[in-house]
């Protein structure tokens, strides 16, 4: 997994497409339970190089009802977004991931996770990615169906504050699926406590 991660973090595939620059942002032990797949890091992840630090960052860990401490633990949680480095600013938006990483490089990483109990997939790119015809017909439809998907799967959308209309829309969201999702958490990170 150590050399596999070095070459992650010296691939260059698809530096002329990045605007800000080549910086791999992925955090992954092969001991880690709970695999977070997630759409690219943004520019305050990108300057960092710390994964989910960001507002977004913050709304996902209280999702999770988990600590700085606890999610920063590799043999907790790994992070593997669908696109590696910051895609760059679009109208609405950061740019969609690039294409270019999850064949690349998911096969290969996912081989070296043995331990994972748990892939929450955050965002409709990892969703159509991962579920493939399972994926409804939005992504409200999928998440509201999280359960058709366990035990391998969790679906949430993207905790970006722009995101907040969408909250407020759906409040079943937080109401009927975060506790759910919180009870598996706590569940699986206490089984080797």
């Amino acid at each position: 997994m150590e050399a596999l991660l070095k070459e992650v973090s010296a691939c260059t595939v698809c530096e002329k497409h990045l605007p800000f620059g080549v910086r791999p942002v992925v955090s992954l032990q092969p001991d880690c339970k709970i695999l977070l797949i997630s759409q690219a890091p943004g520019m305050r992840v990108h300057q960092s190089g710390i994964p989910w630090d960001d507002l977004s960052g913050n709304r996902l860990r209280e999702w999770l009802d988990v600590s700085d401490d606890v999610f920063y633990d590799t043999t907790n949680f790994g992070v593997l977004p669908m696109g590696f480095c910051y895609p760059g600013k679009g109208k609405s938006g950061d740019l969609p991931p690039r294409k270019e990483c999850a064949p690349l490089w998911h096969p290969r990483l996912l081989e070296s996770l043995k331990q994972v109990k748990l892939t929450v997939l955050i965002g409709q790119y990892a969703q159509k990615y991962y579920l493939k015809g399972g994926f409804k017909s939005n992504l409200t439809k999928t998440v509201k169906e999280f359960d058709t998907f366990l035990p391998n799967y969790f679906p949430l959308p993207h905790p970006s504050p722009r995101n907040g209309i969408w909250l407020r829309k759906n409040s079943w969201f937080e109401e009927d699926v975060i506790p759910c999702l919180q009870s598996l958490v706590k569940e699986i990170l206490a089984v080797d406590k």
